[in-house]
Order: C-alpha cells, then sequence, then structure tokens
C-alpha cells in the first residue's frame, strides 16, 4: 500500500522526548484486577462468542503491539466512534508529575482500523492475553464492549472493542481541543516511553494499511512544532 506523505513528527523529534523514569507504580485508588476477575470475564467473553470467529478491533497501539496472536487481518471501519487523546495517564507513557494522555474511542464520527481474527481453537487463551494487556484494573471494565465494524469487503462483524466509551474516572469530558492535547504529548514521558512516541508510531503504522486519520495527521505536525519549541527553549538556556 502507499505510504502517506512525509510526517512532521519524525524519529529524531520523538527520540528528544525520551527521559529515564522510574515506575511510580499503580495510584493508590486503583482496584487491581484479580486472578478470579481474569478468569471470570475471560469465561464470560469466551461464552459470549460462541461457535463464531473472534475478532478484535484495534485503532491504536494493538495495531503495533497487539500482546494476543492472530492469523488473519483486515481493515475494517467502527461507524459512530473517532480516536481521541482523553485518558488521563499518570503511569507508563507519563508520570504523577507529568501526566500524559492515551487514545480511546469516543463518541461521534467515524474510525478506520484493524481487525485481527484469532484461531478458533485458542479463543480462551487470546482473550485472556488480551484483557491482561488491556485491562489492569477495574476502571477499565466498562470500557470494553462489542462493536460492529465494517470491512472494505462490506460486511458487518462483531469485534471486541477496548477503551471506547466507558465512564471511567480518567477520561477527560468534555474531549480536550488537538491544541491543548499537543503540549501534553510533547511533555509526556514515563517508564515505557513518551506519549510521542505512541502518537508516533500509531501514525506510522496505520500508515502500512493505507489508514490516514485527519486528526491525528494534524496533532502530529502540532506535536512535532511543539517539541521544537521546547527543545530550542532548552539550547539556549544551556548556552546562557
Amino acid at each position: 500500500m502507499p505510504k502517506i506523505r512525509r510526517m512532521s513528527l519524525t524519529q529524531e523529534l520523538v527520540d528528544l522526548c525520551f527521559r529515564d523514569e522510574t515506575d511510580p507504580g499503580p495510584p493508590p485508588s486503583w482496584q487491581p484486577m484479580t486472578e478470579e476477575d481474569y478468569a471470570s470475564l475471560t469465561d464470560r467473553l469466551t461464552q459470549e462468542v460462541g461457535d463464531g470467529p473472534l475478532w478484535i478491533f484495534a485503532y491504536g497501539s494493538l495495531i503495533w503491539k497487539p500482546g494476543f496472536d492472530s492469523i488473519a487481518s483486515r481493515r475494517a471501519t467502527a461507524f459512530g466512534w473517532h480516536r481521541s487523546f482523553s485518558l488521563r495517564i499518570e503511569r507508563g507513557r507519563g508520570s504523577p508529575t507529568q501526566p500524559g494522555l492515551m487514545m480511546v474511542l469516543s463518541r461521534g464520527g467515524r474510525c478506520d482500523g484493524v481487525i485481527y481474527r484469532v484461531a478458533d481453537d485458542e479463543k480462551r487463551m487470546q482473550i485472556e492475553k488480551a484483557l491482561r494487556r488491556e485491562v489492569s484494573n477495574r476502571d477499565s471494565l466498562t470500557s470494553m464492549r462489542w462493536l460492529p465494524v465494517r470491512t472494505e469487503e462490506g460486511d458487518t462483524v462483531r469485534a471486541l472493542t477496548f477503551w471506547v466509551g466507558g465512564n471511567s474516572q480518567r477520561l477527560i469530558r468534555p474531549l480536550l481541543p488537538l491544541h491543548d492535547v499537543a503540549p501534553v504529548l510533547a511533555r509526556a514521558c514515563g517508564h515505557r516511553g513518551s506519549c510521542a512516541e505512541y502518537l508516533y508510531n500509531t501514525v506510522v503504522h496505520l500508515s502500512d494499511f493505507g489508514i490516514h486519520d485527519r486528526n491525528l495527521w494534524r496533532l502530529q505536525e502540532l506535536v512535532a512544532e511543539e517539541i521544537k519549541v521546547l527543545h530550542a527553549q532548552t539550547s539556549i538556556r544551556e548556552h546562557a
């Protein structure tokens, strides 16, 4: 598939955002998932799949780092939802002193992404692997659902989707405009990397499937501009 035009947010700019951060651990208010929780939820979702195929819809990091195994992938569109950086994080790609934002699906518009099919004889195993990657605490449970998505061929399939809607206390409402999101992504970094890296990888890997998200494209331009300004100011201070 043809690549999208040259990005403003380059690997070199992303590298400027990296810094060593220690893992602060989960916030005291979190209610972590227990082994019993994972087993019960895995059983429920496996029963809901039944004898039909298991598809998982990816719109962000699941595209380039799924954490589960699949046997096929296809482009697909979720109508009535769009990508938004509206999940506040203080761990992973953010910190308590410099919180970051991660991507979720919010109401309205459309989201072009990728669906991955799981082998029929591995449904339970792969569901549990996906859950352990995406659902680390009870706060996340309301953001998981089955979405109808339409493939390029025109058929509609039901796909398991994470971080879509929900009532997590970490969700920011109303949604922030892109010019307010960009400064956060340019600054936030945690023990797993920076928010700028997350945005960069998402845009790059979407392009591998021929997907161009207009909002993400504008956002990467804004983040690139913000990083340049930040590090220009740093250079001036260092040489003052």
